[in-house]
């Protein structure tokens, strides 16, 4: 109703409010308020930016413009990590982490009131999606410490890699999805997906099995910083100790994790007691050797996410819809995105908690083999179509997913199909 470039100045109005609420902030409740103003920019702009590149750009190169897209938004990954990495011992650490997203969020809102709806203009696109969407993955450093990496600085590090390859496999996606195609690089995706996160749950399950064991002997020097649910006549393991309650960590023993430790009180004080004697103090995940290997899978696991899974729904999404409903059916797509997105992330520690790692991994696993078959059965390929071809192909009676349609080769007025992925 009021166009793609009214939608993305308004979403940088809230981008910039949202991020000027939250550094400003006396008090956790003013920061919901400016993650609410954050959130409906997020939503305005990711709806709308695929569609504007998608209209504005050429079909033969409309999926790597398109592509552009996630790679800012994985590039804005990267940079968050890095940014919260620089500010990690700043006074005021947090309010610089959040309100630094209002200065490209400002620079955009400038570049968006000089931007005509027109191709030549494109290229001032690609500051969109260092607003707003630049936050970190969100658990990623949860997971390496899910691994056996007690250090918070080591799991934010490593969490840098991740985001990095993250941004590469949006490049990737960029030089081939106009080349294999949307399709057959989703399903290759999805492939890649299924079986690493296969491997991550096994080796979380593997992991768990091989978790150091609890020992009195280590335990007793502790006192009264042991753990309240901690028994010392029944046999524990790391692992028990996390699971028996929110409060217990496991201090490993000096000079080598993987060995008997104790179970003991989570708090600061015990943290500090722990390693203050020289030992590591685990709260999410247990010391094991196999901490590399999972590591190693969630690598693989976002290389195979990001060219495929990461960017082309995005463009699909934005090349399939008849033009009078392209920007309503855009938006419910956004909808769905992001209820999803809340739903996985507000319930992935508690499913961890309940579950454990491997189970809510390979449960993820389970949902993606099924995210496989239907995208198998389901969503066409769309490279180098006009959006009207796209149209008629999705209205002709002879129409099957895992057919390649030719517009040009008509038979007794009917398209017909050539087998492809």
């Amino acid at each position: 109703r009021f166009g793609r470039r009214p939608s993305l100045i308004i979403a940088d109005v809230l981008f910039l409010a949202g991020a000027a609420i939250m550094a400003f902030a006396p008090s956790p409740a003013v920061i919901i308020v400016g993650r609410v103003f954050v959130g409906l920019g997020v939503g305005m702009a990711s709806m709308t930016a695929p569609l504007y590149i998608s209209e504005v750009s050429p079909a033969r190169i409309r999926g790597a413009l398109v592509s552009t897209n996630g790679l800012l938004i994985t590039g804005g990954q990267f940079m968050a990590y890095l940014i919260n990495l620089a500010f990690t011992k700043v006074p005021g650490t947090w309010r610089w982490m959040l309100g630094i997203a209002g200065f490209p969020a400002l620079l955009q809102f400038i570049l968006m009131l000089t931007l005509p709806e027109s191709p030549r203009w494109l290229y001032r696109q690609v500051a969109q999606q260092f607003v707003g969407i630049n936050t970190v993955m969100y658990y990623s450093p949860t997971i390496v410490q899910l691994a056996g990496f007690a250090s918070n600085d080591t799991a934010m590090a490593l969490s840098l890699i991740t985001s990095g390859l993250n941004a590469v496999g949006s490049i990737v996606s960029m030089f081939f999805v106009d080349r294999v195609g949307r399709r057959r690089l989703m399903l290759l995706s999805l492939v890649g997906i299924v079986v690493w996160l296969a491997v991550l749950g096994s080796t979380f399950l593997r992991a768990a099995h091989n978790a150091p064991p609890v020992s009195d002997v280590e335990t007793r020097p502790f006192a009264n910083q042991t753990c309240p649910e901690y028994n010392p006549n029944v046999h524990w393991s790391c692992m028990d100790c996390l699971r028996a309650a929110s409060t217990c960590g496991f201090c490993a023993h000096e000079g080598n994790a993987l060995r008997p430790g104790a179970c003991l009180a989570l708090n600061n004080e015990t943290r500090g007691v722990c390693h203050a004697d020289h030992r590591e103090f685990y709260s999410e995940g247990c010391p094991n050797k196999y901490g590399w290997l999972a590591l190693l899978a969630l690598a693989a696991y976002i290389v195979s996410y990001s060219p495929g899974m990461g960017t082309v729904p995005w463009i699909v999404n934005s090349e399939i819809y008849p033009l009078r409903f392209r920007g309503i059916c855009g938006g419910i797509a956004a909808v769905a995105n992001w209820v999803s997105n809340l739903i996985v992330t507000q319930t992935f520690l508690t499913l961890t908690k309940a579950l454990g790692s491997a189970a809510t991994f390979l449960l993820f696993c389970g949902v993606s083999f099924m995210a496989l078959i239907v995208v198998f059965l389901t969503v066409p390929e769309t490279k180098g179509l006009q959006f009207k071809e796209v149209e008629k192909m999705l209205g002709s009676k002879n129409y099957r997913p895992w057919k390649r349609y030719h517009p040009e080769a008509p038979t007794k007025g009917r398209e017909i199909g050539v087998a492809m992925l």
